[in-house]
């Protein structure tokens, strides 16, 4: 069951604007319709690091390893049609000197087990990769005119990291909560236990 919180405009107004001031961010989505991404979304670190460095009193950039693009192809589950479009995408970004990385949300259950050690479920959409992030404060996905924060955006704006009941994963709860406090010493961890 996906969990529906009552969204918060303001909150959601704050995070599209603040995930804006990345000018990464802010080139990616302005690109959007050149991307050419079936249900496509930009997701995950780039969006909440580019909010937590804001409210660290960093600059927008700072510490973001990658930017990630989830889209959903089910009638193309092969490496070689990822890799295309992860060519085109560089391509069509190149000038932003930045790391892209794009995932068929259709394809991760075939190399996630022996990637991670875990099991992982044949997905329907690129929402269903957005719910199964390790964190729910990190679920969140945005394209142009759209958001999508299953679980609200309040425990990302609180540094709140609990373990996502979806995927309990705790070793790589555990590991990807202490990465990210190591840069944003300020965020709460909750013990590698059902939130």
């Amino acid at each position: 069951m996906r969990p529906s919180p009552s969204p918060d405009p303001a909150l959601e107004a704050r995070f599209l604007a603040d995930v804006r001031r990345n000018p990464h961010n802010a080139c990616i989505l302005d690109r959007w319709d050149t991307l050419q991404l079936p249900d496509g979304w930009l997701v995950a670190g780039c969006l909440f690091q580019t909010v937590w460095n804001q409210l660290s009193g960093r600059p927008p950039t700072a510490d973001i390893h990658d930017y990630d693009l989830f889209y959903f192809d089910p009638h193309d589950l092969s490496d070689a049609g990822e890799r295309a479009v992860q060519q085109r995408v560089d391509a069509l970004l190149a000038d932003q000197g930045i790391t892209l990385e794009v995932c068929n949300q259709a394809r991760v259950h075939l190399w996630y087990p022996s990637h991670f050690g875990e099991p992982y479920p044949r997905l329907h959409s690129s929402r269903d990769g957005i719910d199964r992030f390790l964190i729910p404060a990190t679920c969140v996905g945005v394209a142009p005119g759209r958001l999508y924060a299953p679980y609200g955006l309040e425990g990302l704006y609180a540094g709140e990291l609990t373990m996502n009941p979806r995927i309990p994963h705790a070793a790589l709860y555990a590991r990807k909560a202490a990465s990210y406090q190591a840069r944003w010493p300020w965020l709460r961890v909750a013990p590698a236990a059902m939130p």
